[in-house]
C-alpha cells in the first residue's frame, strides 16, 4: 500500500510540474503577444495560445472567482503555482512520513 501511495504522489508531482510549466509558458507567450513581439495573426502562435488558454481556463476560473478584481493584473496564475507548490510540499511530507513508518 505504501508503494502505491508513493507512486501516486510521484505522478501528482509530475502533473503539478507540467501544469506549472504550462502556466509559465502561457504567461511568457501572453507577454510576447502584448508587446507585439509575436503576432496573433500567425496561425501557429494563435493555435498555441488558444490551446494553452483552453487547458488553463478550467483551472484558473475558480481562482479568479474567489480573488478580488485587481484590474489589468491577473494574479490567479501566481496563486495556482503557489497552491500547487504547497500541495506538493504537503504530499512530500506525507510520503516521507509513510516511508519512515
Amino acid at each position: 500500500m505504501q508503494a502505491f501511495l508513493g507512486i501516486l504522489i510521484q505522478i501528482l508531482e509530475l502533473l503539478s510540474s507540467v501544469l506549472i510549466t504550462v502556466v509559465i509558458v502561457q504567461f511568457v507567450l501572453s507577454l510576447l503577444i502584448s508587446f507585439n513581439v509575436v503576432s496573433m495573426s500567425n496561425q501557429f502562435v494563435s493555435a498555441i495560445y488558444q490551446s494553452l488558454n483552453a487547458i488553463l481556463d478550467p483551472v484558473l476560473r475558480p481562482i479568479r472567482k474567489i480573488m478580488p478584481d485587481t484590474g489589468m493584473i491577473d494574479f490567479s496564475p501566481i496563486v495556482l503555482i503557489f497552491g500547487l507548490r504547497v500541495l506538493m510540499i504537503i504530499l512530500a511530507g506525507i510520503a516521507n512520513g509513510l516511508a519512515g513508518a
